[in-house]
Parts: structure tokens; sequence; C-alpha cells
């Protein structure tokens, strides 16, 4: 019984190999040995030979993906009102801490977003902004998004914290710089349905009684 119990091959302990099986991975032929160290460096022989790319920035700057995440942009309705609501959700769900968004009421004679209130102070500083994307997520007016533009460097700290100013999508055909009106029998729904184009006459004669010092409504001081 003593001599079975001996020949009982006790199994090696955890994390030990067995001394007595054979190297699977060992290899002793003399081919094996001799280029093993060439081997080694086969991914850089394999890059020596490639074509170099050399990209010519910032004179010829590479074009970006079309879902690239760089500066944010606020942007408006098709007759020139913002998008933003003021709502700050972006705000709130930069982890970041690096947007900050003060809200306001809209009036009939100062209207710069559908709807009741918009966004008065709106601020994102890209000392801290780490472009996850998750304010565009967040949004719910698709008022802000990004771009493809990512050349913001610049030498001072102040620099890089923009403003609303700043952020806002350049006024294309048809759009007037707000505050102006909503168009006559719209409100914004209609707006989110989709139904307001450029700016009416009545809004463009709006802006520009606004901007010569008369009264829009016709009640000037009499």
């Amino acid at each position: 019984m003593a001599e079975e119990a001996d020949a009982v091959s006790t199994p090696p302990a955890r994390g030990h190999a067995d001394p007595s099986a054979p190297d699977k991975g060992r290899r002793d032929g003399p081919l094996a040995q001799a280029l093993a160290p060439v081997a080694g460096f086969g991914v850089s022989f394999s890059t020596m030979f490639r074509k170099i790319y050399t990209e010519e920035y910032p004179e010829k700057p590479r074009p970006t993906e079309p879902r690239y995440h760089g500066r944010h942009q606020l942007n408006r309705h098709p007759d020139g009102l913002e998008k933003c609501i003021g709502c700050e959700l972006c705000a709130w769900a930069c982890p970041a801490d690096a947007i900050y968004v003060e809200g306001a009421d809209n009036t009939d004679d100062n209207r710069f977003s559908p709807g009741e209130r918009y966004g008065s102070v709106y601020q994102i500083n890209y000392l801290r902004c780490i472009f996850c994307g998750l304010c565009i997520e967040a949004c719910p007016t698709r008022a802000l998004t990004m771009t493809n533009e990512y050349e913001m460097a610049d030498d001072r700290r102040g620099k890089l914290i923009f403003d609303k100013d700043q952020l806002l999508a350049p006024l294309q055909q048809g759009m007037l710089p707000a505050p102006h009106p909503m168009p006559e029998g719209a409100d914004d729904q209609s707006y989110y349905r989709g139904e307001v184009g450029a700016a009416t006459p009545d809004q463009q004669a709006w802006v520009q009684q606004r901007g010569a010092g008369a009264d829009p409504k016709g009640q000037g001081d009499a």
C-alpha cells in the first residue's frame, strides 16, 4: 500500500509548471535560434520600405472625418431665431463642468428664440472641454452641435473661453439677426415641426424699423 501511495503523482501547485512535462513552445532547432533575433525586428523591417507620407501642416491641413468632434456651434432657425432655449441641460450633462449657461425670458419686443426662454449667456471653457459630445446628446432642440474646426490653440488662457457671440452660427441667406418676432400665426411648435422658413417681409420690416430707432409697433414717442 505504501508503494502504491508513492506511485501516485502529486499535481503541481497552482501557478507552477510541471518540470516533467515537455516544453511545447520551446524551439531547439538551429535555424530557429539563428532567426530569433531577427524575428523581433519584423515589424520594423516591414515598415522600412513603405512610402513615407508627410503631412504639410498647416499649409495643407488634412481633412477631418465627417463626425469629428471639434469646436461647438449654436445653431439658428431658418428665419434667424436662435435654437437655444436656455434650459441648461448641456451644462448639467458636461462631465468636465466646461459649459456655463444663463437663461432669460423672451418678450414680444425682445425675442431671441421661439418659446418662453433663450440663452442670454453661453460660455464654453475649452481649457476644460474634453470634446466627448455628451452636451450634444443632452440638447433637446439640436441647438448645440460640433463642427470640424480644431485649430483653437492660443497664447492666452482667457481667449479659450468662448462666449455666445463666438459660438453662434453665421447668418445664412433668408436669416435675420435676433431679436425679432416670430412669423404671424406661428408658435414654438411651428419651428419644431419645420413649418417656418426664411424670414418673412413683416419680420424684415420689424428689424429695419428697430435698427432705424423707430418703434416696430408704431408706438413711438408721440
